[in-house]
C-alpha cells in the first residue's frame, strides 16, 4: 500500500489543505468544484477508499442522479483508486450487486441512482454505518431538497460523517447549485480547482492543447468548461440582485414602505411582499413576505395585520375584484393596480433598471428564489424568446404592483420628455 509520503504523486498540491482537513474532522460537507481535468474525483475516490482502510466501520454510497451513469463514472473512478494505492488485491469488485468489498472487514462501498429514491431509503450495511457519501456530477440533481432527503436516510448509526459533492459549476448563476455554494456554513468546505492547479504530465499534451485551442478560440467557453467559472447564459432578467440579512434598524429607518399582493390561482400561491423603496439611490428593499397556496382571503388579512403595522396602501393584482374588496372589508387598505398597455413589461423593465433590488433571503425565501431564477425561456436557436415568462412570478407581480406609483410617474416622464423632443 502507497504510504502517506507517497500521496503527494497522486494527489495535485491544490488539494493537500483538504486532505489535510478530512484528516483532522474538519467539515462535514465537502464542495469541490472546478473544470474540466481539475482531478477532483479522483482526489475524492483515493480519500474514500483511505477513509474506509482506516476506519473498520466506515461504508460509502456513491450516488449519481440516473443509476445508468455509476459504472462508467463513479465505480470506474474507485476501481483506479484502488490500482494506484496499490491495493487491489484487498479488494473484490461485482457488478450484481455493484459493490467493492474491503476483503479484510467486509466494509462496503454501495452505488445508488437518486431515479431510484427507495433504493437509497432501504440502503443498508452490514458492519459499521456509511461515513461516506459522494454525490458525483452534483448539478444533474433536482435541488437542495432532493440532496437533503437523501442525507436524512443515510447519516444514520455513526459519527463524523464526510459528504462529497463534486460538480462543474453550471453556467447560469441562477442554477441552484451555484447558489447553494453561495451559502455560508460553519461545516462546509467549499474547494475550486482547475486544470492548471494539476502537473501536466498526469494530464498529457493532448488534454493541453485542447484546452489551449479553445482558449484562443472561444474563451468564454474555455472559462466554463476548463477554469470551471459561471460566466452566465445571457436569459436572466434580473442582474442587480443582492441577497443579504436586512437588519432590524434598517427596516425601522425605512420611511417609503411599498406593499403589493398577486392572487393565487388553483394551485398558484397567494403571494404579499413589503418593501421599501429608496428613490434618490434607486434600491429597492424587500423584507417581508407571505407565500402560501390555498390561502384564504380571510387568513390572508390575519396573516397580514398580524405582520408589521403598516398604514400604506396595498396595490393588488386589479384581475380580482371580489377578493380586493373582501380584503377590504376584513379592514386592509387595498385597491387594485391600474394596468395599461405592456404594464408587465415595463414594470420588470423598471425592476431591472433599479441600481440595486437588495432581498433579506432569510425573511423572504420565496421572494428570492423567484427574482434569482427567473429567467427568459430559450427559443430552441441558440437566444431566448422576447417576452417575459408568466409562471414562478409571482411575487415579482407583487413587487410591480407595489410600486406603480414611481413605475407610471417614470413612464409619464418619459413620454413627456419624447413629446417634447428631449
Amino acid at each position: 500500500m502507497i504510504t502517506m509520503t507517497e500521496l503527494d504523486k497522486i494527489i495535485a498540491p491544490a488539494f493537500y489543505f483538504v486532505h489535510s482537513d478530512l484528516r483532522r474532522g474538519g467539515h462535514t460537507h465537502y464542495w469541490l468544484k472546478g473544470g474540466r481535468g481539475s482531478t477532483k474525483s479522483s482526489f475524492i475516490s483515493v480519500e474514500i477508499i483511505l477513509g474506509i482502510m482506516r476506519d473498520e466501520n466506515a461504508n460509502a454510497v456513491a450516488i449519481r442522479k440516473v443509476k445508468d451513469n455509476l459504472r462508467t463514472s463513479v465505480y470506474n473512478q474507485l476501481l483506479w483508486a484502488i490500482d494506484i494505492l496499490g491495493v487491489s488485491e484487498l479488494w473484490r469488485e461485482t457488478l450484481s450487486p455493484m459493490e467493492l468489498v474491503y476483503i479484510p472487514t467486509g466494509q462496503r462501498i454501495l452505488f445508488r441512482g437518486a431515479d431510484k429514491p427507495q433504493k437509497i431509503k432501504s440502503t443498508k450495511v452490514q458492519k459499521g454505518y456509511i461515513k461516506y457519501i459522494w454525490y458525483e456530477e452534483l448539478a444533474e440533481f433536482g435541488g437542495m431538497t432532493e440532496i437533503r432527503s437523501i442525507n436524512q436516510s443515510l447519516m444514520r448509526g455513526g459519527d463524523g460523517f464526510v459528504i462529497f459533492y463534486s460538480y462543474n459549476p453550471p453556467q447560469s448563476q441562477r442554477n441552484w447549485v451555484n447558489a447553494e455554494a453561495e451559502e455560508i456554513r460553519a461545516d462546509r468546505l467549499t474547494h475550486h480547482s482547475t486544470y492548471l492547479d494539476v502537473p501536466a504530465s498526469w494530464l498529457g499534451q493532448d488534454f493541453i492543447r485542447e484546452a489551449e485551442h479553445l482558449k484562443k478560440t472561444k474563451p468564454e467557453l474555455y472559462a466554463h468548461e476548463y477554469l470551471g467559472e459561471v460566466t452566465g447564459t445571457g436569459g436572466e432578467v434580473f442582474t442587480n440582485i443582492t441577497m443579504r440579512r436586512i437588519a432590524d434598524d434598517e427596516i425601522a429607518a425605512f420611511d417609503r414602505i411599498k406593499r403589493g399582493i398577486d392572487f393565487g390561482y388553483a394551485s398558484d400561491p397567494f403571494a404579499y411582499i413589503v418593501g421599501h423603496y429608496d428613490r434618490v439611490r434607486r434600491r429597492l428593499y424587500i423584507f417581508d413576505e407571505i407565500y402560501q397556496a390555498g390561502l384564504s382571503n380571510r387568513r390572508a388579512a390575519e396573516m397580514i395585520n398580524s405582520r408589521y403595522a403598516y398604514s400604506q396602501t396595498i396595490i393588488c393584482d386589479s384581475a380580482e375584484p371580489k377578493s380586493i374588496a373582501e380584503l377590504r372589508g376584513y379592514g386592509l387598505r387595498v385597491r387594485g393596480a391600474k394596468k395599461g398597455p405592456d404594464s408587465i413589461e415595463y414594470g420588470i423593465k423598471f425592476l431591472q433598471s433599479l441600481e440595486g433590488i437588495i432581498i433579506d433571503s432569510e425573511r423572504c425565501p420565496n421572494t428570492a428564489k423567484e427574482f434569482y431564477n427567473y429567467s427568459l425561456e430559450p427559443d430552441n436557436n441558440d437566444g431566448f424568446k422576447a417576452e417575459y415568462p408568466d409562471k414562478d412570478n409571482h411575487t415579482i407581480d407583487a413587487a410591480r404592483y407595489a410600486l406603480e406609483d414611481e413605475i407610471t410617474s417614470k413612464k409619464a416622464r418619459v413620454i413627456e420628455r419624447g413629446r417634447l423632443g428631449l
